[in-house]
């Protein structure tokens, strides 16, 4: 139990610190520290992570920035993939979905770092003119549009299928979408993305509990100790440096990812 708790503490922390994306380690961690394999370790991270994902996102609610039609729609679209990937990930074998695993892993850290780098030289992109959503100047809402809809529901199949598929929360699809798609700040993406998380989760964690394929002798003090690390995470977020703080979190993800294609391999 206090090997589980620690791990969720470290995840907790991570999302708080690196945004979104940062639930993606949780699986990793519990394959290589509480001897699970990928598809055991699938359900209780998308617990863990769904859970301080909807903590996250309630701060959002408290200073109005989260976009919850947005979250709804994206949300709504990923759920019905979301049991899709639960039924694949029940037929693949651990090899195949660690290599799989591995591979997103190493994509997550080279957007990461690519991002941290233009960061640092201040190459951030100008605003497009010719985003699908855009908000309406005065009331600050999006102006929906069908191709607006259309590039959301997509991006919520894509976060759905992949939640259901390696229990990860969709936050490395959600950020980039929603920056590529919207104009949105980075706080409401950030905020709207773990909204989208923690509804497609909610999913993903009734499917598999309902198929017995969830432990929840390791969920619950997993889950637990991650929603103290979120807490525990923004206290100190505002302390450290972004682009640098993104660049060792991309130096985490490959050397995790190598060490899934290793055990995958092997």
């Amino acid at each position: 139990m206090i090997t589980s708790i620690g791990l969720g503490l470290l995840i907790g922390i991570v999302m708080a610190l690196t945004g979104a994306g940062g639930g993606i380690l949780a699986v990793p961690l519990l394959v290589f520290f509480a001897h699970l394999d990928v598809a055991q370790a699938g359900p209780i991270g998308l617990l863990a992570v769904g859970l301080a994902a909807a903590l996250g996102a309630s701060f959002g609610l408290k200073t109005r920035t989260l976009r919850y039609r947005a979250a709804l729609l994206i949300a709504g679209a990923g759920m019905l993939l979301s049991p899709v990937g639960f039924w694949l990930a029940q037929r693949l074998d651990n090899r195949s979905l660690g290599i799989l695993f591995g591979f997103i892993l190493l994509f997550v850290a080279f957007r990461t770092y690519r991002r941290a780098q233009k960061r640092m030289r201040g190459q951030d992109p100008a605003p497009r003119l010719d985003l699908p959503c855009v908000r309406d100047a005065a009331s600050g809402r999006f102006i929906w549009t069908t191709k607006c809809a259309r590039a959301l529901a997509l991006s919520g199949t894509i976060a759905g299928l992949l939640s259901g598929l390696l229990g990860v929360g969709g936050g490395f699809v959600m950020v980039p979408a929603l920056q590529r798609y919207t104009d949105l700040t980075m706080q409401s993406i950030v905020e709207t993305s773990l909204a989208v998380i923690a509804l497609i989760s909610l999913t993903g964690v009734a499917t598999s509990a309902s198929a017995g394929h969830l432990n929840f002798a390791i969920a619950i003090p997993f889950s637990g100790g991650a929603l103290a690390g979120v807490i525990a995470g923004r206290n100190i977020a505002s302390r450290l440096a972004g682009p640098q703080l993104q660049k060792g979190f991309a130096l985490v993800c490959v050397v995790v990812a190598a060490g899934m294609l290793a055990k995958a391999l092997a």
